[in-house]
């Protein structure tokens, strides 16, 4: 083997061609919580969990739904790249963003070896200022899991999509699960993993992050709150050990919810321990 005595020598030698291309790609999980309105006025409107889907438009897949998503260009950073998809394909500017999985099976694509680095996005639907992008709907999300399938039904009232996955404990120690599609007929790509496994992250950080507040309005009551908790973890909450779990995590105000039939009931914001 050639000894170089700088960088710059080795560079200059260096041949890429030697190695395989492989392409990069973000996928962009957009999941919220809104409210269904009641018959019976003296109960909370019911909560929705939802993610937003895009209907492609050509091939591969044509006519299948997926998550907004599209490949990186060979100057752009990754999250620039997530951001720029999100204002193109679904008309979402400004929203909360965290780093998900990268998923790299070597079929997920059929047009080549491509990578896709998942990005989950958390919104209020109700307080978005502009409009989604046509070929996209929010379908509600309801799952049925036990300890070795998920099943997942998606509902926009138009169409459903289900899918089931497989999943296989692969570290106790951290609770760390391998994930497998099982059955998907209406979801392109492997998108089906990508939905389970930010169902599953969310799940694990409503209980020791802030997470959640990201899809509330400013103020709510601690029943509106624990609605949300509920319809993301699939389960009744005991309210003691719900107050305890958010003791620390918001602040009461003056402000009153009135009208609709209810008592009058106290309002709550976010409390930021950040700005104190």
């Amino acid at each position: 083997m050639k000894e170089y005595k700088s960088e710059e020598e080795f560079l200059k030698d260096y041949d890429s061609s030697m190695y395989e291309k492989l392409s990069m790609t973000t996928d962009i999980l957009i999941f919220s919580v809104s409210d269904e309105m009641q018959d019976n006025y003296r109960k909370l409107n019911k909560k929705h969990f939802s993610v937003l889907l895009v209907k492609r438009d050509n091939y591969p897949f044509k006519d299948k739904w997926c998550l907004p998503g599209g490949f990186v260009g060979i100057d752009e950073d990754i999250e620039d790249s997530a951001k720029r998809i999100l204002a193109n394909e679904a008309n979402l500017h400004d929203i909360y963003l965290e780093q998900l999985y990268t998923f790299g099976s070597p079929s997920r694509d059929p047009r080549m070896r491509v990578v896709s680095t998942s990005y989950m996005a958390l919104i209020d639907k109700n307080r978005l200022n502009e409009k989604i992008a046509k070929n996209a709907s929010w379908f509600n999300v309801m799952i049925l899991e036990d300890n070795e399938t998920i099943d997942v039904t998606l509902d926009n009232g138009l169409e459903q999509i289900k899918f089931k996955i497989g999943k296989a404990l692969q570290e106790k120690t951290t609770d760390r699960y391998k994930y497998d599609i099982l059955e998907n007929d209406k979801l392109a790509f492997d998108h089906p993993l990508v939905i389970a496994s930010g169902i599953s992250r969310l799940k694990n950080k409503l209980e020791y992050t802030d997470i959640v507040f990201n899809m509330m309005p400013e103020y709510f009551t601690l029943g509106e709150l624990q609605q949300v908790y509920e319809v993301i973890l699939g389960k009744k909450l005991l309210d003691p050990a719900f107050r305890r779990m958010i003791a620390n995590k918001v602040e009461k105000t003056t402000k009153m919810k009135t009208g609709g039939g209810h008592r009058p009931s106290v309002l709550f914001k976010y409390k930021n321990n950040k700005d104190e």
